[in-house]
């Protein structure tokens, strides 16, 4: 497989009678790179500079959850039913062993797999996310709106607020991102996530800043590469900071004058320090 994220074509795999979409980039072989997207996110979201970065030596594979795009099913309203359908995914695919990327709720389902299935995941990269009983999750739908609010009055995507700092040069990067976003042909773009999936995700992120299974993650043993912009407004970015010190063996990196979405904005240095954690 060569060709880029945005080329790639969309296929759907049967997980207990309820089809899951998914698309893959890289060479086959090796331990495969999952990523695991964030709330409201379907295929579309993954940026196409991040995963063809990553599948330049990587087998990367990018799905939508249950309920999620066009996948089929009920997005569950809870982040252990969310990691207990993406196991369910990697066994439908046959996958033995894989390396997770978990972006925002996917970081957070990303935990919990570790935790629950640890012979599944080799290393975890967590990207703008926060441990059980963090803060931030449940004030996810005041935020969400604020922001929708705003940049409807300012003529913005949401993503211009939710994921980058007000200054000019993190502004320059969510052009950027965006439109790279918009890469991909119109006829075969991926179905938006439903009012319900939306629902059921903000609720998700409400029970899990409600959690206690942070104590957990002590016994996550793989190696773990945390990573954040230094102003995120989503899930703030003490979040990072708690959760490289729960864990046991874990990196952290944090991006400067950017915000949730700072691995999109610092692209390049992500690829760069992703590879690098993943090779070791």
């Amino acid at each position: 497989m060569t060709v880029s994220y945005k080329d790639a074509p969309t296929t759907a795999v049967d997980v207990d009678g309820i089809p899951f979409t998914y698309r893959q980039v890289g060479a086959e072989g090796g331990v495969p790179l999952v990523l695991l997207h964030h709330l409201t996110a379907v295929l579309d979201d993954w940026d196409p500079a991040v995963v063809d970065g990553l599948a330049s030596e990587r087998h990367v594979i990018a799905f939508d959850n249950r309920g999620v795009g066009g996948s089929g099913g009920t997005t569950p309203d809870n982040v252990e039913a969310m990691a207990d359908d993406a196991v369910a995914f990697l066994e439908a695919l046959g996958l033995g062993t894989v390396d997770l990327l978990g972006f925002s709720l996917g970081g957070m389902v990303a935990q919990v797999v570790a935790q629950q299935r640890p012979d599944l995941v080799r290393r975890l990269i967590l990207a703008g996310t926060g441990p059980a009983g963090g803060k931030g999750g449940a004030s996810g739908a005041e935020v969400l709106q604020s922001a929708v609010q705003q940049a409807s009055a300012e003529g913005r995507h949401p993503k211009h607020i939710l994921f980058f700092s007000p200054t000019p040069t993190s502004q320059a990067a969510a052009d950027a991102f965006l439109g790279r976003l918009d890469g991909r042909t119109q006829q075969d773009r991926d179905v938006p996530v439903s009012n319900e999936t939306i629902g059921a995700q903000l609720t998700a992120l409400a029970k899990w800043e409600r959690g206690t299974s942070s104590a957990g993650l002590a016994t996550v043993a793989q190696p773990v590469l945390v990573v954040n912009g230094d102003e995120d407004i989503m899930l703030p970015t003490i979040n990072s900071f708690e959760l490289a010190q729960l864990l046991p063996n874990a990196q952290l990196s944090i991006y400067p004058d950017s915000g949730h979405g700072g691995v999109f904005q610092h692209h390049t240095l992500f690829v760069q320090q992703t590879l690098g954690f993943l090779r070791d």
